[in-house]
Order: structure tokens, then sequence, then C-alpha cells
């Protein structure tokens, strides 16, 4: 077993936090530990929250983390920001507004960039929630990134998705564009005291006859007022609906089947990317002249690497 696994068995938070940016450096042994830690997990809920930048998301998941505290559950956050594409750096100003709990034993919080990934999420933040889950907290909330046309990727992640929105954020077709409808499992209109809700709330349902008429389960629509702390008792127990709606319909195990199956397949998607890249940097990128030159192309570069590397499926050489 890594040691960090086993550090992390015995509740170290330190090793927890070293974990995660082993895990987020891409780190030689990251692998090793991964494989150590996953027998670990103890079946935490891991729940996604996002929604368009300006909707509260970072406000409600404040809330929440209290809501949750006074409980006596645990709470593990992982709240993803952008990553500049020119700078490189994030800002990370999710950390300022959770500084209430920095203190609190019972409630660790990671902060990470996309780094690039179009999807909402960085490619670690899937091992930082298995860490995470690994070390025993109750409740993982995932933050992601204000939602876009490709920031999809919490709903390959999360047992159970939040969209957050707010009246006046402008026309609600344009928020529910390329699958935002079909990623949630609920709807929270937060900022429920401004005017507009009784619009939002109708233009939610439209959308939900046109899009979820024939599935078993409809999202429920919560109004919360994250400031004053309204709304958060029933956001819970909705949460809790659906995992039970999970459990029960087996909906919960097909999820859980592709996500696994995606995950191996990332997983293999990118150790052969390093791989390729590393020995292509050791030879010093041979076909690079070639192609600047024009004598040959990307794809065909491409093709004659993919050759030397993988076998055909009958085990003969091309």
């Amino acid at each position: 077993m890594h040691p960090l696994a086993q550090r992390i068995q015995q509740k170290e938070e330190r090793a927890l936090a070293k974990a995660i940016t082993l895990a987020e450096n891409n780190g030689e042994d990251k692998l090793e530990l991964l494989k150590s830690i996953y027998p670990q997990q103890k079946g935490a809920h891991w729940i996604g929250i996002t929604g368009s930048p300006g909707a509260g998301k970072s406000s409600l998941v404040n809330r929440l983390i209290s809501f949750l505290r006074k409980k006596k559950m645990t709470v593990a956050v992982v709240a993803v920001d952008p990553t500049s594409p020119f700078s490189g750096g994030s800002i990370l100003g999710d950390r300022v507004r959770m500084a209430d709990h920095f203190t609190d034993p019972g409630v660790f919080i990671r902060s990470m960039g996309t780094r690039g990934s179009l999807g909402g999420l960085s490619r670690s933040t899937k091992e930082t929630v298995r860490l995470m889950d690994a070390y025993g907290f109750d409740v993982i909330l995932i933050e992601t990134v204000g939602v876009g046309q490709s920031e999809l990727d919490i709903m390959k992640l999360a047992d159970s998705v939040a969209v957050v929105l707010n009246p006046g954020s402008g026309d609600v077709v344009q928020v529910f564009k390329a699958g935002i409808m079909e990623i949630a499992d609920l709807f929270v209109v937060n900022k429920a005291d401004m005017p507009g809700v009784p619009k939002l709330l109708a233009e939610i349902e439209a959308m939900l006859d046109l899009v979820k008429h024939d599935s078993p389960y409809r999202p429920p629509v919560v109004q919360t007022i994250s400031t004053e702390n309204k709304g958060l008792q029933e956001l819970w127990e909705s949460l809790l609906t659906h995992r039970e709606y999970l459990e029960k319909s087996g909906e919960g195990k097909e999820r859980k089947l592709s996500n696994l199956k995606r995950e191996v397949m990332e997983v293999v998607q990118h150790e052969i990317y390093q791989q390729v890249w590393k020995q292509e940097q050791k030879n010093g990128f041979s076909w690079l002249a070639d192609l600047e030159s024009g004598t040959t192309d990307p794809y065909t570069a491409a093709e004659e690497i993919l050759s030397k590397r993988l076998q055909p499926a009958d085990g003969k050489q091309k």
C-alpha cells in the first residue's frame, strides 16, 4: 500500500492534502496511490453544484456546509475555478468566500483550476474526490466553473447535480442549451427574494415538460435565499430523495458502471499520451522537420507514431 494511502486511512489531513497535490501534478507514483485508495472509499454522497456565473454557487455552498455541520456531518469541498489560457493561473476566489470554515476540523476545502479542460472540471478532480471519499467524509461538494455549452463533465462525476439559477440572469432558454436540462437532478432558484422568480419558475417547469415528460424522475425545483439560510432544508431533502431514487430504480448502478468505463478509458488515454510525448521528446520530434517542409502532414506523422506503438488485434504488423 502507498504510504500516503496508509496515512489517509489513519485520517491524517496533511496526507490527504499531499495526495491531492500528487494527483494534480501527475506524480510518478500517482497510479500506485490511486490503486491503494480505491478499496478504501467509504461511499460518500458526491454532490455537484453548477450554474451560470453570478448565480450564487459559492455562497450557497458556504451556507450548505454550515447546514451539514449542524447535522454533525463531515464535509469536503472541491471548488473548481477556470484557468487563464494566458498566464496558466487561477484566482481560486471560492476559498475567500468559504473562509469561515478553515478552522473547522470537520471541513476540508480544496480549490483547483480547470488546467485547460473544456468540460468544466480539471482531469484530477475525480481523483481528488476519490481521495476525499477514502478519507471518510460524509458529503463531498463539487462546485464547478459556470455552466457553458461544454462544461457538462460534472454529470460524469457527481451522484446528484444541482443547477443553480437566479432571477434576472437573462433568457432561460440560453441557460438550458446544450444539455443543461439533461444534467440537472434538481434546480436551485437562488436569490429567490428578487423580482422575477415566478417567471423563472414557470420557464423551468415548461422546459421540464418538454425534456423530462417521459422520465420517471422529474427534477424538483427548490427556492433558496442563501444569504438568509432559507431553503437549505428543502435542498438537502431533495438531494436525499434523489439519492434514494438512484438506489431503488437501479439508475445509480447504471451511472456508476458508465462512469467507471469512461474513467478507465480516460486513464488509458492519458497514460498513452504521456508515454508517447516522452518518447517523441527523446527522439527530438524527428517528424517535425518534414512537417515544416511540407513533405508530410500531421495525420501521417500521427499514424506513423501509432503504428510503432500499437499492435493490430490479430497481433500481426501491417
